[in-house]
């Protein structure tokens, strides 16, 4: 009996967890930060740094000595010169030959440094491209989310909606089983209410695929029961709308990642144009190489008093090996003179893209001013739209409110209480797709003074 209780109990806080698990709701904080994690993006831009890092140690390697090993067996059939003992012979030889050589640049016209200066460039540059592409990503899951909170309340005016003229049409039967109103207002009040349950579906659709458009960022696989929390308040936490635009600029300035970006990329031009004009330069690389060899056939030393050939046996292998070693050491200078101007298109070629990159820098710098003022001018409207919007839902409602007494005591007909409500429905409206519209302005303003949704962690 209390084995069968105990997997009761387990049972249960199974059936619970399974339940709340499905029930789960993210808030905007979880939806960035799994964003972050697992959107395809962020993950394609990851390895681009990974592979920055994979150039800089190329660079790095450039700087020490290249080390090669070499080894050959080789047959020689007729008459040829032994190649250790250096006789004339005809018989097949067979002789073995080890080696190994080394190089190293000794002056590259600072080439390889430049190099390794360029590839730490480059890890920077691919650092500021991730953490741009979070950035991005981070207000689309913003805006995405919001999207969300807008459809959810659109959504609950609406069933709202219809909840009250259900309740009218009731009321309206009853007055028309009295006599205070006609019977044609409770054909245009059913007409009214399959209005509303069409505005319901629509609304319902948009939710939906509000909810998979953020699914979608979050790169989640299984989003049938996905859902955010509700949060309807409308506040300015970090006071982001008490600055000035020119405050907001210069803040922006120095933290935006666009801005970083360019002005690595401009550095990363100017290495290139340093290393092109090194090839103008002569370079300077040392050599070493050690090699031995050993011979397997037999030896032809003279003949004897008949004319027949007297051959002796080689050393053994190990001692040939041994006797037969050799040292090559050399420096090799390379002095360009003529090489059909290829060195010199390739410094003019760098120094174009030194100055696109120096205009794409000053493009940045002022497209950052300009978005930054239309942002806040974005704002001011939309909160400005969202408070008249707010003023106007509440004149709406009085007006409502008055249309409904008249309606009930049969002073109003009921296409005009309709029009009444109409006018409701629409400043309701109103003011929900103004007060995301002014929180999603205010998000992309706290984004140019550097405040982020959440704090993004370099990995």
């Amino acid at each position: 009996m209390k084995k069968i209780n105990y997997i009761s109990a387990v049972f249960v806080f199974l059936i619970g967890f399974a339940s709340q698990a499905q029930t789960k709701v993210w808030t905007l904080e979880e939806c960035v930060r799994y964003a972050l994690d697992n959107n395809i993006t962020i993950k394609n831009s990851e390895l681009d740094v990974k592979n920055a890092d994979i150039d800089k140690k190329d660079a790095f390697g450039r700087y020490l000595p290249s080390v090669s090993g070499s080894a050959s067996h080789s047959w020689n059939i007729g008459r040829n010169v032994n190649p250790v003992t250096n006789i004339a012979t005809t018989q097949t030889t067979q002789y073995s030959q080890l080696g190994i050589s080394s190089g190293v640049d000794i002056y590259k016209g600072l080439q390889n440094q430049n190099a390794y200066r360029r590839a730490k460039l480059g890890i920077i540059a691919s650092q500021y491209q991730l953490l741009k592409i979070q950035e991005d990503v981070s207000l689309n899951v913003a805006n995405a989310f919001l999207q969300i909170l807008s459809f959810k309340e659109d959504l609950k005016v609406k069933k709202e909606q219809l909840s009250i003229d259900e309740k009218r049409l009731k009321r309206s039967e009853e007055m028309v089983k009295a006599g205070t109103i006609p019977r044609g207002d409770l054909f245009d009040l059913k007409a009214t209410i399959a209005t509303d349950k069409q505005n319901i579906t629509v609304s319902e659709n948009n939710l939906l695929i509000s909810k998979l458009s953020l699914a979608q960022l979050l790169q989640l696989k299984e989003f049938a029961d996905f859902d955010v929390v509700d949060d309807t308040n409308v506040n300015d936490e970090n006071n982001i709308m008490s600055q000035k635009p020119i405050d907001i600029y210069n803040k922006a300035k120095e933290t935006r990642t666009e801005l970083k970006l360019a002005q690595t990329n401009l550095e990363i031009a100017e290495k290139n144009v340093t290393i092109a004009k090194g090839a103008y330069q002569p370079t300077l690389r040392g050599v070493y190489s050690f090699g031995t060899s050993a011979s397997y056939s037999h030896m032809l030393s003279g003949v004897d008093s008949a004319g027949n050939p007297i051959y002796v046996s080689p050393d053994p292998i190990f001692d040939q090996f041994s006797n037969n070693k050799g040292h090559y050491f050399a420096f090799q200078l390379n002095v360009p003179i003529f090489n059909g101007f290829s060195v010199r298109n390739n410094v003019e070629r760098n120094k174009v893209s030194l100055e696109k990159s120096k205009i794409d820098l000053e493009q940045k710098s002022l497209d950052l001013q300009r978005n930054v003022y239309t942002a806040f001018t974005d704002a001011k409207g939309a909160l400005n739209t969202y408070e008249s919007a707010t003023v106007a839902l509440e004149a709406r409602q009085q007006s409502y409110d008055y249309a409904k007494e008249k309606y009930d005591v049969g002073l109003m007909n009921s296409f005009d209480f309709t029009q009444s409500q109409t006018l409701l429905t629409n400043a309701q409206s109103d003011v929900i797709r103004t007060k995301y519209e002014y929180l999603f302005r205010v998000k992309i303003l706290e984004f140019y003074f550097g405040i982020p949704i959440v704090p993004i962690e370099k990995k």
